[in-house]
């Protein structure tokens, strides 16, 4: 009889918990038990590891009774990410390779029949789990997610492209020295690979006019802070929206890892798009699961995978109320918890919402180009459909006007996303250096310690408030809309006229019905 422990990691949330693949060869009846909690993807491997190691030229034990176990057995696993440490532990429980090798290293991936490894989803979130628990170990991964894994600083990451370069890597002889790192190999230790700089290319100078709307994202941008865009078709929202990621700070490290690593959860992570903030766009069928995450196990949903970006809804008022309402709680605490019978998923959250609508059904609701044929109960009952507690979490209310013919054509482009961001990283800047975060995320008393405002704006911002019919949040975000506006301005205190330009951010829908 013989036993071999073969370390892998498993996925729940962003974390990766350790799993022990331990392969048992006994005498007995001729069977392949797999046993720990396993889904049907993980039991299917049984299949994928015995025409892989015939189909590689190995020995598969076909006289012995083979039982393996995923410790701990209360931990769910799915995907077919243990198909080669499992194939690892019956080649060291059969002799075949040493497995007292094996030990420093951990595995993952996915076996075709003819033995080539293919890639799994979150490498790079259990690269940057590895990190996070301090843990010392070499990861062998197949190509794809091998380069995902290697993004992490100081992350030692082998690339692994058949299950016989593994093997040779691991024999019981001299011989079965660690490959050299090169890329001639099929065992080739990786090393990270850079941050790409700058945006899409999509450019703030495309959308002529709008300078209302334009300041009002430079704002939101420096601040932190969510705005919904409100105006007639055609007038422009959606290309200010795709373009308002350009204008944010470029990504640090730690964000950027932590983005990646949602992506490669998902599946969706792309080296192209590595150390760019993401903009996520669903549609507006989109459910309140695909939105906030779900399933079993739990997945990230689109406002994770939006972490440290953008997410644009646009036609905001088609979307189910439902999946409208699950905004709220991330809104204002930045992070998602997917709780379910078996499990529970927390995921990060901190995304800047840009949501764009029409003022009405028709659209045409205070424009100057067409007549609006809506009702006044029609037009109530479609803005009735964003509650009122889902737009006081929005921070800037902004009407996109329709632009004349003339001045469309007419209008020499306007400023660049460049010109813009700077503004925004100096303002940025001025942030962290007073409070350590950005203005639309103090809460309590940091507002009080941070905001400075003036003498003469609190009277006025107190009779803005009671006209207005605000609720304290509102009359907060308020404070942290002028706090921006003064920090834009390179102001120390919140002056009156920055208080002033911050109320007029909370009318827009007031003044359309």
């Amino acid at each position: 009889m013989s036993l071999a422990l073969v370390q892998s990691r498993a996925l729940l949330g962003l974390q990766a918990p350790s799993v022990t693949v331990e392969v048992h060869l006994a005498n007995g009846l001729p069977s392949f038990t797999l046993v720990g909690l396993a889904d049907v993807e993980v039991k299917e491997a049984r299949e994928r590891v015995r025409s892989a190691l015939l189909n590689a030229g190995l020995e598969f034990p076909h006289n012995k009774r083979i039982t393996v176990n995923l410790a701990p057995a209360d931990l769910p696993k799915d995907s077919g990410r243990f198909d080669l440490p499992i194939a690892l532990g019956i080649l060291a429980a059969s002799g075949q390779i040493d497995g007292a090798r094996l030990a420093g290293h951990e595995f993952a991936g996915e076996l075709s029949l003819s033995g080539a490894l293919r890639p799994v989803r979150g490498a790079l979130a259990t690269s940057l789990a590895l990190q996070t628990q301090k843990v010392e170990a070499t990861l062998v991964l197949p190509p794809g997610s091998a380069e995902e894994a290697a993004l992490v600083p100081g992350a030692q990451v082998v690339r692994a492209r058949h299950l016989l370069d593994v093997v040779r890597a691991f024999l019981p002889t001299e011989a079965g020295a660690l490959a050299d790192d090169t890329d001639e190999d099929g065992w080739c230790r990786l090393q990270p690979t850079p941050m790409a700089q700058g945006s899409d290319g999509a450019d703030m100078a495309d959308v002529k006019g709008q300078a209302a709307a334009k300041r009002a994202l430079e704002i939101a941008a420096a601040g932190g802070h969510s705005a919904l865009l409100v105006g007639p078709p055609g007038s422009g929202k959606s290309m200010l929206a795709r373009r308002f990621a350009g204008l944010l700070p470029a990504m640090t490290l730690d964000e950027a890892l932590q983005s990646a690593a949602i992506a490669s959860l998902a599946g969706h992570f792309s080296p192209a798009q590595w150390g760019l903030r993401p903009t996520r766009q669903p549609h507006h069928t989109a459910s309140a699961v695909a939105l906030v995450g779900g399933g079993t196990p739990p997945r990230p949903g689109e406002i994770s995978l939006a972490h440290h970006g953008v997410l644009f809804l646009d036609e905001l008022p088609e979307f189910p109320r439902a999946a409208l309402e699950a905004l709220r709680e991330p809104l204002e605490t930045g992070q998602i918890t997917i709780a379910r019978a078996a499990m529970r998923a927390e995921y990060p959250a901190q995304f800047q919402l840009v949501a764009a609508m029409n003022p009405c059904p028709c659209g045409y609701l205070g424009a100057t180009q067409r007549v609006c044929r809506c009702t006044p109960d029609q037009v109530a009952r479609y803005q009735g459909k964003l509650s009122g507690p889902l737009l006081d979490r929005i921070d800037l209310h902004v009407e996109v006007p329709a632009l004349p013919p003339e001045q469309l054509l007419q209008t020499p482009p306007g400023e660049s996303t460049a010109s813009l961001r700077s503004r925004v990283e100096q303002a940025r800047a001025r942030m962290l250096a007073r409070q350590g975060k950005t203005n639309q995320a103090l809460q309590g008393q940091e507002l009080d310690a941070y905001l400075l405002l003036d003498a003469a704006a609190a009277p006025f911002l107190q009779q803005a408030a009671a006209r207005l019919g605000w609720s304290a949040r509102s009359t907060h975000r308020v404070l942290k809309l002028a706090r921006t506006i003064a920090d834009l301005a390179g102001a120390h205190s919140t002056q009156l006229t920055h208080v002033a330009e911050a109320i007029q951010y909370r009318r827009v829908l007031h003044i359309v019905q």
